[in-house]
């Protein structure tokens, strides 16, 4: 594990609740300082954009969404022909959509995110 994950995944640990929420604009879905701390280090708003906006769309399905960003083994990857897979689930197994991603610079092996009262967050802010 290289020294921006390690210094990612530690500065995310401190995060509980959130001071400020800000805003996508053309979609006014609000997320939390983690995120915000999240994009600016891993240069991932792309992430935020993409989950707000399919999250948003499943709300007539669910209150609250759990989103998982999972990026596989170099072996799954080339049998599965893709590198990530981003699952949109209710957190008790019921799965909604799954995004696959062919390639991505998102330095995190995987994490999750609740999405709820259109608000993006991660679950130590919920």
């Amino acid at each position: 594990m290289n020294a921006k994950v390690n210094e990612i995944k530690e500065g995310l640990k401190g995060f509980g609740g959130t001071n400020f929420f800000y805003q996508i604009p053309l979609i006014r879905t609000r997320f939390t300082d983690g995120l915000k701390y999240l994009a600016d280090v891993a240069e991932c708003f792309w992430l935020i954009t993409d989950t707000s906006v399919i999250a948003k769309s499943l709300m007539n399905r669910s209150s609250f969404i759990t989103i998982d960003f999972k990026r596989f083994s170099e072996e799954k990857q080339d049998f599965l022909g893709y590198e990530v897979e981003i699952v949109y689930s209710d957190g008790d197994g019921n799965v909604f959509e799954k995004h696959r991603y062919n390639d991505t610079d998102f330095p995190l092996e995987e994490l999750r995110l609740f999405f709820t009262d259109d608000t993006l967050m991660l679950p130590s802010e919920y």
